[in-house]
């Protein structure tokens, strides 16, 4: 399994290498069963994050027909609702320090990016996962329509919107579409992708390695619905 986690910027840095880390110890605990790899709608490139200014590079471009799982972090910033972002702010330019998160969101999704991600939604070959924010990029680009997922709590009302089912668990298994949480969700996300990718053994191994237990149950529309309580 070959992943490639996508970096715009404005990216929450704990998103992309939570997910990362284990995955690439994933890797190296499977005899090389999965790879791992940076990349960016726009190609080999230094991009910024929106915490502090903090730059990962991105070593080469999304290619879809190398991915088998294609990773898309949320991004980090101001938080705030879409209506209460200064209308300045919103238009065009550079990277700034603690920008709304609405807004980097948004802006990401005038680049190449979603007709990247549409193109993946579509290939029955290629899994699509996100963390915290990253399925709200998703959404807002009209991609997540009829489906279930869940984001950052902030952003549950918002997703909901976008015609998503938005669900309030930590890691959502919708097929071939698997999101996270919050952003230390990256963590589960990447346990629960070797787990249901390589094999539990696997997983286990790079749970120990990190000395970090799973949180929550992995949803997925199986099974009889609950009662009420």
């Amino acid at each position: 399994m070959h992943v490639q986690i996508v970096l715009f910027d404005g990216f929450d840095p704990l998103d992309v290498i939570a997910p990362y880390e284990v995955l690439y110890a994933g890797g190296s605990a499977s005899g090389g069963a999965v790879t791992v790899e940076l990349v960016s709608a726009e190609g080999a490139r230094e991009v910024i994050s929106g915490t502090g200014g903090l730059a990962l590079r991105a070593d080469g471009p999304l290619d879809l027909e190398r991915a088998d799982l294609l990773l898309v972090p949320g991004a980090s910033g101001r938080v705030g609702e879409p209506g209460e972002v200064p209308e300045e702010e919103a238009g065009a330019g550079g990277w700034k320090q603690d920008e709304f998160i609405p807004v980097l969101l948004g802006r990401a999704l005038s680049t190449p990016l979603p007709a990247f991600l549409e193109r993946a939604m579509d290939d029955p070959r290629i899994t699509v996962a996100t963390v915290c924010g990253g399925s709200l990029v998703l959404a807002m680009a009209g991609l997540l329509e009829g489906r279930h997922a869940t984001t950052h709590h902030l952003g549950l009302d918002m997703l909901d919107a976008t015609g998503a089912h938005a669900v309030r668990a930590r890691v959502v298994d919708d097929g071939d579409l698997i999101t996270g949480a919050g952003v230390t969700s990256g963590l589960d996300l990447g346990l629960y992708l070797l787990e249901r990718e390589v094999g539990p053994q696997v997983a286990h191994a790079v749970e120990e390695l990190f000395s970090h237990e799973r949180r929550g149950t992995v949803w997925r529309a199986q099974g009889p619905a609950p009662a009420a309580f």
